[in-house]
């Protein structure tokens, strides 16, 4: 039987997807994540993050450590590459808890600022903000396939990044809220030249999964 194990800290990682103010299930309908119930089939809390090479081969080792310790009869010889990885040679992990077990609800992972003091209950964090995630990790075995979850208990944001929501509309000539108001009613006013558009960068991309191979000859690497 698995077992949870002791916290462990991913620290200065880029989040991706995180979903923690509330609990989400996928909705096949929908094709998307949705809020829900903790009850509900499915819910959970969750995040990605993005790591280094050095990142995610320190994270590998400590759950490796855990896999080894609770390894039991017919579980494989080492823990296989648990993490995907993208084009920019990032890699992917991914902590989660559910929403429920059984009839008890859990405890909804903890969100707190640089500075350690904890944020509101319904703080939304966004993509692209850099974090620690503190995780336990749970070894399991299961119809011949076994791992190591990584369980989500709380995140400390070190760099949040405000989520913006695009505008419906072009630019155009008139009136500027960035402005000084304060020059507004002057008998001369220089009518400004339309800003440039930003170009915003581009969508995080999901992560380009790499062949069983692949993992498997770098795992075989960090394990030297």
């Amino acid at each position: 039987m698995a077992e949870m194990s002791a916290n462990f800290k991913v620290k200065n990682v880029e989040a991706l997807w995180p979903k923690i103010n509330t609990t989400y299930r996928f909705d096949s309908a929908e094709n998307r994540s949705v809020t829900c119930s903790a009850f509900d089939d499915g819910a959970e809390y969750s995040m990605q993050f993005k790591m280094t090479e050095a990142q995610a081969k320190e994270l590998y080792k400590e759950m490796s450590k855990s896999f080894t310790s609770k390894k039991a009869k017919g579980w494989p010889e080492k823990l296989k590459m648990p993490f995907a990885k993208d084009e920019d040679g990032m890699y992917i992990g991914k902590a989660r808890l559910k929403g429920a077990y059984g009839q008890d609800a859990t405890r909804k992972p903890s969100q707190y600022d640089a500075k350690g003091n904890k944020l509101d209950v319904d703080f939304l964090l966004t993509t692209g903000s850099k974090v620690n995630v503190l995780v336990s990790f749970y070894p399991w075995f299961m119809r011949g396939e076994a791992g190591v979850s990584l369980r989500l208990r709380a995140v400390q944001v070190l760099k949040y990044i405000p989520m913006e929501e695009p505008s419906p509309f072009e630019e155009e000539d008139g009136f500027d809220s960035s402005a000084d108001l304060d020059n507004a009613f002057q008998e001369e006013q220089k009518v400004e030249e339309p800003k440039k558009l930003v170009k915003k960068s581009d969508p995080v991309k999901p992560p380009n999964q790499q062949t069983d191979d692949e993992l498997s000859d770098i795992v075989d690497n960090w394990d030297d």
